[in-house]
């Protein structure tokens, strides 16, 4: 991949070029962005950069690059076990869909890898035997005698010690020998991963770099385009989904309006909570990833709806596709409940990423949201 072939991120594409071209090049960075920003593809586009550039062939390297199949470009990303790998996952049995994931895909999160695997159900990790691996790839002399790069995608999903077997290897690694983390969520990552690496921070994608991406790439309309930017919040993986009417978010919706009607009917109603627990038997039948997605996806109605309630009209981008009303909801989201919702999911989110049981987990979510639903807006 080509940096111009990035959208957007201009200031972080002229930084690595110019920064390597000087010869400051760090041996370990860490690329910090939300799903859709870029970091990936950046990751890679540098990669070819470093590969080729500084290549005694450098057409030759470049045409592996792109084909990611250059000797001294490895990746390491999270796995498990799925119907052909039975047993000890690590990327090296995947690369095949490696491959193909990053050619439709490059701004694809981990739940699109996950669903390209075939194990959406399940959660990805980079283990213990997929740090050996990489041990073992990096302790070898480069194929073309220039640089090594290694990118280790969604690093915070490092199990911790898999992390700590990397430590020693990422603060002195072998000569010429270039490390490239990507993390969405900084906080889930190791302390001693992120003292050892030089952090770039990436911001989401401007509406004009989405929508001109979307005109020139899939010929949309101008207006078309920038109503899909709008709603994307910088992430171009949720614009294609969008463009593409993703059935997922008509799911979640569907879910979501079931459970909040539920459980602001459920007060005092003993029929109407057992409606939420088989709502919350429903959502825990689901993959752990997909749960985490639908919580992701309530939050963000919720502060929609908060937007809404104090007349911020302009920054609702949020359309619904059933008979939900935003409007006539919007009025019991305010400054009184939001943060205890807030948190309260957040703290689902969070307890599902640690496999907890996601079925008592949701109903507790659920009574919860009873109550907050029915908090009163403090009057001024």
């Amino acid at each position: 991949m080509l940096f111009n072939q990035i959208i957007g991120q201009d200031h972080i594409k002229k930084h690595l070029q110019t920064a390597a071209e000087n010869g400051r090049i760090p041996h370990a960075q860490l690329f910090i962005g939300k799903e859709g920003s870029g970091t990936l593809p950046m990751a890679l586009a540098y990669a070819q950069f470093l590969l080729s550039h500084f290549s005694e062939n450098p057409e030759i390297s470049a045409l592996k690059c792109e084909k990611l199949q250059h000797p001294d470009l490895h990746f390491s990303f999270p796995v498990t076990t799925n119907d052909v790998v039975k047993s000890h996952p690590t990327s090296n049995a995947f690369l095949e869909d490696w491959r193909q994931f990053m050619e439709t895909q490059p701004y694809g999160s981990l739940f699109n890898w996950l669903q390209h695997i075939g194990v959406e159900n399940k959660q990805g990790l980079i283990n213990v035997e997929e740090s050996e691996e990489i041990v073992k790839k990096l302790q070898l002399k480069s194929y073309e005698g220039g640089f090594k790069v290694m990118i280790i995608w969604m690093a915070e999903k490092m199990h911790t010690s898999a992390a700590n077997k990397l430590l020693k290897l990422i603060e002195e690694p072998p000569q010429k020998t270039i490390f490239l983390l990507i993390v969405e969520d900084e906080e889930q990552l190791l302390s001693t991963i992120k003292s050892r690496c030089q952090a770039l921070h990436f911001p989401g994608l401007s509406e004009r770099d989405i929508a001109n991406s979307l005109v020139v790439n899939y010929q949309l309309s101008e207006n078309e385009a920038s109503n899909i930017a709008h709603q994307a919040e910088g992430n171009y993986n949720k614009a294609l989904q969008l463009m593409q009417n993703d059935s997922s978010d008509l799911v979640f919706e569907e879910w979501f309006v079931a459970w909040v009607r539920t459980a602001f009917r459920a007060k005092g109603n003993v029929t109407v909570v057992q409606q939420l627990i088989a709502w919350s038997d429903t959502i825990s039948k689901t993959g752990r990833e997909t749960q985490k997605r639908f919580l992701e996806y309530c939050l963000q109605f919720f502060r929609q709806a908060l937007l809404f309630n104090y007349k911020s009209e302009q920054l609702v981008f949020i359309e619904t596709k059933t008979d939900f009303n935003l409007s006539k909801f919007a009025p019991f989201v305010h400054s009184n409940n939001i943060l205890d919702i807030e948190k309260e999911i957040s703290d689902a989110m969070y307890h599902i990423e640690r496999n907890g049981n996601a079925k008592i987990i949701l109903l507790d979510l659920s009574i919860k949201l009873t109550r907050f639903l029915h908090k009163k807006e403090p009057t001024v």
